[in-house]
């Protein structure tokens, strides 16, 4: 469920706040039980935020960050989201935390549960790599499913992903949903309507009990 809409003017102004409430719910974790781990969305969308987050004052050595999902890239190759994440937020203060990737690396199996998730949507109404189509959506949305992590090939997907399991991702006690544009806000429109979860996959989280922070500007 939504549990708070956040509107901004502008990018700046969003990822600005989105660092701070992020950088709060850390210090929070921290703060009670002496660590935090944050899971990230890559692409465009999330850059800036990531950029703004990298310079506030969090006990980043007590932070462990990873992705909600990664394409099956090499790190190098600019679709890589672990090459995002390295160099937009490991910087700067936020270069003291550890980062775990997703691809060819078991140790995201082993991480303890996700204090705070950052999920992006696709015009196709894809978050994660929760596709539709994908080969085994099903299975990555069942929230019965054991899995944490699941390999996943769609059509609208470029290469073969690797994404957290629905029941991880909503083990945080933190979610926010970042999008930007008047397009992914008619997507975002349209997934809130009647209609099968497997369509417009974000549905999953936006029927879920468990709340849901979205951070839109135009």
């Amino acid at each position: 469920m939504i549990a708070a809409e956040r509107m901004f003017s502008g990018r700046k102004e969003l990822a600005l706040a989105l660092a701070i409430d992020v950088a709060n719910v850390l210090g929070g974790c921290i703060a009670k039980k002496g660590a935090a781990i944050l899971a990230v969305s890559g692409g465009e969308t999330p850059k800036l935020f990531l950029e703004e987050l990298s310079q506030v004052d969090v006990p980043w050595t007590q932070v462990t960050v990873t992705l909600v999902d990664e394409r099956q890239v090499p790190e190098g190759s600019e679709r890589s989201n672990a090459r995002l994440v390295k160099t937009s937020l490991l910087q700067n203060k936020a270069a003291a935390a550890r980062f775990v990737p997703l691809f060819n690396d078991g140790r995201a199996n082993h991480l303890d549960r996700l204090d705070a998730v950052v999920l992006g949507m696709g015009l196709d109404g894809h978050t994660a790599s929760l596709f539709p189509g994908g080969d085994r959506l099903t299975e990555a949305l069942d929230p019965q499913n054991p899995l944490r992590l699941i390999e996943m090939k769609a059509p609208g997907a470029n290469e073969p992903r690797i994404t957290f399991t629905l029941p991880v991702l909503l083990a945080s006690d933190f979610i926010a949903l970042h999008i930007e544009g008047a397009e992914k806000r008619a997507v975002f429109n349209a997934a809130l309507q009647d209609g099968p979860i497997e369509d417009m996959p974000i549905r999953a989280f936006l029927r879920a009990k468990i709340p849901v922070r979205l951070y839109w500007c135009p």
